[in-house]
């Protein structure tokens, strides 16, 4: 009798171990959903969008990209190409949705997902850029905009891919997955924190692992490193670079930006610099960024984007 007992008590145990863990799995993922929920981008009634268009096509892997866009405007417009950051291992595009300044200026939006490491590592970030690019410039008349006013856009790591959208110009080495061929030139780049130059294997920012996963088994190869380098494409040529960066920032070291500037100069390519005083990687106080923004459409008017 008693090891009957013993026996329902043990079974009862188990059953209410079951119920409870159940319970707990379903609250988190309750709660993760809640806490994830992304915001659509918000843009004026005026314009239109398309979400998850496929750009490009790589294996079984399609790049999507969201634009928003004014179908009604007299003259087609500017348009911004906007990279999330992420270390090129996570991010995702609808986790940005701060557009409404360009919407107020008149400018299209395009949001864009790219290759993470854990699809491939580099240069297929890169690569997904240009394609992206290109599919701006050769759809450019079913969306209105002017491909000679597409202006690469991010933060961190979509800092680097915005720049190095736009540095390589012409030159198609990364653009083996494009559908068309056209001119790649840009006719300006806003870099946030970006990291620049990969080419020293001593530097501060040679030690951050999320660069060293990105460049995989070719890390120690520094001809390719240098190749995936913004600094490498700076050239006479080069469109104009808007930069941003913190001198207190602990992840992308401020002298990053400040050997990007330097570059820019010596080849005298346009560029203005706002160094965020104790500033660190992004995050900065509303003041600021609404300096900073007053700032980067001084800078558009100034290269007359709009």
């Amino acid at each position: 009798m008693f090891k009957k007992l013993k026996f329902t008590y043990k079974k009862t145990l188990m059953k209410a171990k079951l119920i409870l863990t159940t319970l707990f799995f379903f609250s988190c993922i309750i709660c993760f959903a809640q806490t994830t929920e992304i915001k659509k981008v918000q843009f004026p009634e005026h314009y239109q969008s398309k979400i998850d268009e496929v750009y490009t096509t790589v294996k079984d892997w399609n790049g999507r990209i969201d634009l928003y866009f004014n179908p009604s405007s007299e003259k087609p417009t500017p348009i911004v190409l906007h990279i999330h950051g992420g270390g090129w291992n996570h991010g995702t595009k609808e986790s940005q949705s701060g557009f409404s300044s360009y919407f107020k200026a008149g400018f299209a939006v395009a949001n864009v997902e790219y290759r993470l490491v854990q699809v491939a590592p580099a240069p297929a970030a890169i690569e997904d850029i240009r394609c992206a690019i290109n599919y701006i410039k050769t759809h450019a008349k079913q969306l209105n905009i002017n491909p000679d006013k597409i202006i690469t856009s991010g933060g961190s790591a979509g800092a680097h891919l915005a720049l190095m959208g736009g540095l390589l110009e012409n030159d198609n080495r990364f653009d083996k997955n494009c559908t068309e061929k056209t001119d790649m030139r840009v006719a300006a780049i806003i870099s946030n924190y970006a990291p620049t130059d990969f080419s020293d294997l001593n530097s501060e920012m040679s030690q951050f692992k999320s660069l060293t996963r990105w460049l995989g088994d070719k890390a120690g190869d520094l001809e390719f490193r240098a190749s995936v380098s913004p600094l490498t494409h700076i050239k006479k040529s080069s469109p104009p670079v808007f930069i941003v960066h913190g001198n207190a920032d602990p992840i992308v070291p401020y002298e990053q930006s400040v050997i990007l500037q330097q570059k820019l100069n010596e080849v005298g390519v346009y560029n203005k610099f706002i160094t965020v005083e104790g500033g660190k990687h992004g995050g900065f106080d509303q003041d600021k960024k609404s300096e900073i923004n007053k700032a980067l459409f001084e800078f558009l008017k100034t290269i007359k984007l709009f």
